[in-house]
C-alpha cells in the first residue's frame, strides 16, 4: 500500500516569520528590534533553523539584544541550541559578548571621557553581567562566563555599602563561584567564596532575611571539585536545611543533586539514592525530558549507580544523559566532553571482564579532543580525561597477548602494539599526575589516585619496585586524608595485595592486605559487592602457592557463595528510574534524610565579626 507524507500547512504567524527571514537583509535592524521579545526571538530562532548563522551572530553579539532574549525563560532550550550552533560554526559569540561587557563596565572608559557612571546605569550594567555570565556558564562556556562575572564583581565592589549592594554582589559571587569551580580555577574560586562568606556576614549583621540553599550548594560544589569531601558534605547538608516552599525548582534540583554526590563520596548510599531520585523526578517535571537540566540530574544519577555497584544501569543512564546533552550542545562543548568521559569510564568498568573496550576508548578520545580544542594548555580538566583513556589503553594492551599458534610476525606485532599502548598510557598517567600536583599539591585524593594508577600500570609493565612505591604513596595519602577504612584506601590496598601476590611472591603480605580490603568492602557494600571477587581469587591463589589446602577450600567455597549472591543481586538490582515515578513531598525527603543521620556532622555557622 502506497503511503504519502502529508505536510501540515504553516500557520499565518509562521508564514509571517518566514517572510521576515526571506527579506531579513533588507530590514532596518533597529526597526526589527522594536518587535516584542517573543516575536523577535522567533525570528532569530528561524535564522538558526534556516542556517543563517552570520546574521544571527550579528544579532546575538549585541549585549542589549541578547539580554532581551534571556528574559524569555520558556525559550531557554531553544536559545542554548541557537547559541551552540553559532559556536560550532566558528563565530566567537561568547568571546564577543565577554569583550563587549568588559569594555562596557570598565570605569576607566568613562573616566577617559570625563563622564561619571550614573547609579541607574551602573545597576543596569551589573544585572546584565549577572544574566549573561550566568547563561554562558549554563551553556558550558566557563572561560567567558568567568571573565564577565569577574568584571561584574569588580563593579559591584564600587557600589555604596548597604544591604541592597551586598545582595547584588552576593548574587554575582554566587554565579562567579559556580563558573570558577566548574572550570577548575581553584585559587580564584576560594577567593570568591571568601568574599561571599564576608557578604553573608554583613547581611546577617543588618538582620537581612535570605535563603542560602543555592549559595551553600555552590560552596559544596567548590569543595567537591577540590576533593575536600568532608567539606562538600557539610555544605550540602546546610543547603538541604535551607530548602523550602519558596525555593525555585532549579535551586531545589541543584541542591538535591549536589548533596547526593556528596553522599556518594561519603558512601552514604541510602541518602544518595533518596536525594538523586528526587532530583531526577523534579527536573523532569519542572524542565521536561529534553532539557539539559534533566540531563545533568541523569549524570548525577549515573554517578550514584556506578559507585553503588549498579554498573550496568549506570552505563544506560550515562548514555541517556549524553544523548540529551548532544541534542542541546552539539558535539563541541565542555558539557559534552564531561558526559563522554563519564560514559567512557562506566563502560571501562562494565567491560572490565569482557575486554571489549573499543567504545570506551572512542568516547575517552573524543572527550580529550574536545577539551584540547576548547581549554587552555595544561588545564586541570584534561587530567581526569587522560586518566580514563590511560586505564582503557592499559587493559587493551594486556589483552594483546601473542598466541603460540600465530606466526612469528604476528607475535612480534602484538608485542610491539602492547608496548606502544603501555608507553602511551604511562605518558598520560604521568601528565595527569603532574597536572594534579600543580593544582592540588601532594596531599589530595586526586593526586593519590594518579599515584595508584601509575602503580597498576608499572605492575603491567613489570616494573614491580616502581609499582610498589606508587601504591604505597597512594595508600599513605588516602589514609591521611580519608582514614584507614575508606573505600579509596581499600581499593589501593587491594592493588598492592595483587602486586605482592602475583608478581613479588610476598604471599603473607598479600594475605594481610587482602583481609583488610575484604573487611573494608564488606562494611561499605555487603557480601554481594562485585569487587570482592578479586580479593577472594587472590587469597585462593595465595593459599594454593603456600600449600594451605584447608584455607584454599574455605575461600573456594566463599567465592562460590559470592557468585550465587551476585546472581541474586543481578535479579534484584533496581532498574533506572521509571518514567512514571513522581517527586515526593520535600518535607518527607528532608525528614527521611535527617532522621537517618548517623554521621556526626559539624553544623556550619558563619562567625559574625563585628567591625
Amino acid at each position: 500500500m502506497e503511503t504519502f507524507n502529508i505536510k501540515m500547512p504553516c500557520t499565518l504567524y509562521e508564514l509571517s516569520i518566514k517572510s521576515v527571514i526571506d527579506y531579513f537583509q533588507y530590514y532596518d535592524k533597529n526597526d526589527l528590534r522594536m518587535l516584542p521579545e517573543n516575536i523577535l526571538f522567533d525570528v532569530y530562532f528561524m535564522l538558526y533553523k534556516e542556517n543563517m548563522l552570520c546574521p544571527l551572530y550579528f544579532e546575538f553579539s549585541d549585549l542589549d539584544v541578547f539580554v532581551r532574549m534571556l528574559k524569555l525563560t520558556n525559550k531557554r532550550l531553544c536559545l542554548l541550541k541557537s547559541f551552540q550552533a553559532l559556536m560550532d560554526h566558528g563565530t566567537p559569540v561568547a568571546k564577543t559578548l565577554a569583550n563587549s561587557y568588559v569594555l562596557w563596565c570598565s570605569l576607566k572608559r568613562y573616566e577617559t571621557f570625563g563622564v561619571d557612571m550614573k547609579p541607574a546605569q551602573l545597576d543596569s550594567v551589573i544585572h546584565t553581567g549577572i544574566k549573561v555570565g550566568g547563561f554562558l556558564s549554563e551553556a558550558g562556556w566557563f572561560f567567558d562566563s568567568e571573565k564577565i562575572l569577574s568584571a561584574c564583581r569588580d563593579l559591584c565592589l564600587k557600589l555604596p555599602p548597604c544591604a541592597e549592594s551586598w545582595r547584588v554582589t552576593l548574587e554575582c559571587c554566587h554565579k562567579l563561584l559556580h563558573a570558577q569551580a566548574s572550570f577548575s580555577l581553584l585559587d580564584a574560586a576560594m577567593e570568591t567564596q571568601k568574599l561571599a562568606e564576608e557578604l553573608v556576614q554583613k547581611l546577617m549583621l543588618v538582620k537581612e532575611t535570605m535563603n542560602l540553599a543555592g549559595l551553600y550548594t555552590v560552596f559544596s560544589l567548590n569543595a567537591f571539585c577540590r576533593s575536600d569531601y568532608d567539606e562538600a558534605f557539610r555544605w550540602s547538608v546546610e543547603a538541604l536545611k535551607e530548602l523550602g516552599p519558596g525555593v525555585s525548582p532549579r535551586v531545589m534540583i541543584d541542591s538535591l543533586s549536589q548533596a547526593a554526590k556528596a553522599c556518594v563520596v561519603k558512601r552514604e548510599f541510602t541518602k544518595a539514592d533518596l536525594l538523586v531520585r528526587q532530583a531526577v523526578c523534579l527536573a523532569r517535571e519542572a524542565f521536561g525530558p529534553d532539557h539539559p537540566k534533566f540531563a545533568d540530574t541523569l549524570q548525577d544519577y549515573g554517578f550514584y549507580l556506578l559507585n553503588s555497584d549498579s554498573i550496568r544501569h549506570s552505563v544506560h543512564v550515562y548514555g541517556e544523559a549524553l544523548k540529551l546533552k548532544m541534542s542541546a550542545f552539539g558535539k563541541s562543548n565542555l558539557h559534552i566532553a564531561a558526559a563522554l568521559e563519564d560514559l567512557a569510564y562506566a563502560l571501562y568498568v562494565h567491560e572490565y571482564s569482557s575486554g571489549r573496550f573499543d567504545e570506551a576508548r572512542d568516547h575517552s578520545e573524543k572527550a580529550i579532543e574536545i577539551m584540547e580544542k576548547l581549554l587552555p594548555a595544561e588545564h586541570l580538566m584534561l587530567a581526569s580525561a587522560q586518566r580514563v583513556k590511560a586505564l582503557i589503553l592499559e587493559e587493551i594492551a594486556l589483552d594483546s597477548v601473542p598466541n603460540s599458534s600465530e606466526t612469528r610476525k604476528k607475535q612480534l606485532l602484538l608485542i610491539w602494539m602492547k608496548n606502544e599502548l603501555l608507553g602511551e598510557a604511562e605518558k598520560l598517567h604521568k601528565n595527569a599526575l603532574r597536572l594534579s600536583r600543580l593544582a592540588f599539591g601532594e596531599d589530595n585524593v586526586q593526586t593519590a589516585k594518579h599515584y595508584g594508577n601509575l602503580g597498576r600500570l608499572y605492575q603491567s609493565m613489570k616494573k614491580y619496585n616502581e609499582a610498589e612505591t606508587m601504591h604505597l604513596k597512594a595508600i599513605a595519602i588516602k589514609e591521611k586524608l580519608l582514614g584507614e577504612d575508606d573505600y579509596e584506601v581499600g581499593l589501593s590496598v587491594g592493588h598492592l595485595a595483587s602486586l605482592y601476590n602475583y608478581h613479588m611472591k610476598q604471599y603473607r603480605k598479600a594475605e594481610k592486605l587482602y583481609f583488610r580490603s575484604i573487611d573494608i568492602n564488606l562494611k561499605l557494600f555487603g557480601h554481594a559487592y562485585s569487587g570482592l571477587e578479586y580479593d577472594y581469587r587472590g587469597l585462593i591463589h595465595v593459599y594454593e602457592l603456600l600449600g594451605d589446602a584447608e584455607k584454599w577450600r574455605s575461600y573456594t567455597l566463599i567465592l562460590s557463595t559470592w557468585k550465587d549472591l551476585r546472581e541474586q543481586h543481578a535479579l534484584l538490582d533496581a532498574a533506572p528510574l521509571a518514567l512514571t515515578e513522581c517527586p515526593q513531598p520535600l518535607d518527607k525527603i528532608k525528614q527521611v534524610f535527617f532522621e537517618s543521620f548517623k554521621t556526626n556532622v559539624k553544623h556550619l555557622k558563619f562567625k559574625i565579626i563585628l567591625q
